[in-house]
């Protein structure tokens, strides 16, 4: 093993489906300079991109993309199989909840109409430490949520704050896909990214990145320099 790689499996290490929501918060919306979507922004993070507590999120080669930025979230496990059911049902179907920080590299998402490559570099996906189960947590939109980069704080927000809330996306998105056990969905981030500070931070070797959500605890990575394209 690559010592330099150490670290935990995310909790699910192999999900068929995880799917994010992009500006799902008001004031991320708004320190974006965008209008809040009227239905759900959707995309895909791919398996690939997942790592566990613990585990480095890796710098792609500055030439490629030199401004990767953090985005703490609240994530919900699908527990059991979800095809076109109601809101009244959906939390049924939830099996628990986690922390993922949907690492984003900013000059691609800005240079392309969709996210998939700058939500989708290898590492990108930090995830865990564990999954805590809805008994732990009788309300899911009641959870303080906050990133911290070297200790100093740069997301502090609520969940309460979500635009479109959890039994709504459950069930949204059963309409169109079936949701199957280990299906992850992560909710949205909160005010505070690098990318909206005055000046922009963003993500350098030797940072330490946490997560942290009331109730689950904390997901902490390191970040390093990836090897770059010869």
């Amino acid at each position: 093993m690559d010592p330099e790689r150490a670290g935990w499996a995310p909790p699910i290490p192999d999900p068929g489906k995880v799917i994010c929501l992009g500006r799902n918060y008001q004031a991320h919306a708004d320190e974006q300079g965008v209008a809040a979507p009227e239905a759900p922004l959707l995309f895909p993070k791919v398996r690939t991109a997942l790592i566990g507590q613990g585990a480095p999120i890796e710098l792609p080669d500055p030439a490629i993309e030199d401004r990767v930025d953090y985005e703490a979230e609240l994530a919900v496990v699908i527990g059991r199989r979800a095809r076109r059911v109601s809101e009244a049902e959906a939390m049924a179907c939830v099996a628990g909840y986690t922390i993922l920080n949907d690492v984003t590299g900013r000059r691609t998402q800005r240079a392309e109409k969709q996210w998939l490559r700058a939500k989708g570099f290898d590492s990108f996906g930090p995830c865990g430490p564990w999954i805590v189960t809805p008994e732990a947590i009788p309300d899911p939109h009641a959870l303080a949520i906050e990133c911290r980069v070297n200790g100093e704080l740069r997301q502090s927000s609520h969940t309460g704050l979500m635009i479109f809330r959890i039994p709504f996306l459950i069930s949204y998105l059963s309409q169109t896909m079936t949701l199957e056990p280990g299906d992850i969905i992560s909710t949205g981030t909160p005010a505070g990214v690098g990318e909206a500070r005055q000046p922009p931070v963003f993500l350098q070797a030797g940072d330490v990145v946490r997560c942290t959500i009331a109730g689950i605890g904390t997901l902490e990575n390191p970040v390093r320099a990836g090897a770059q394209v010869q």
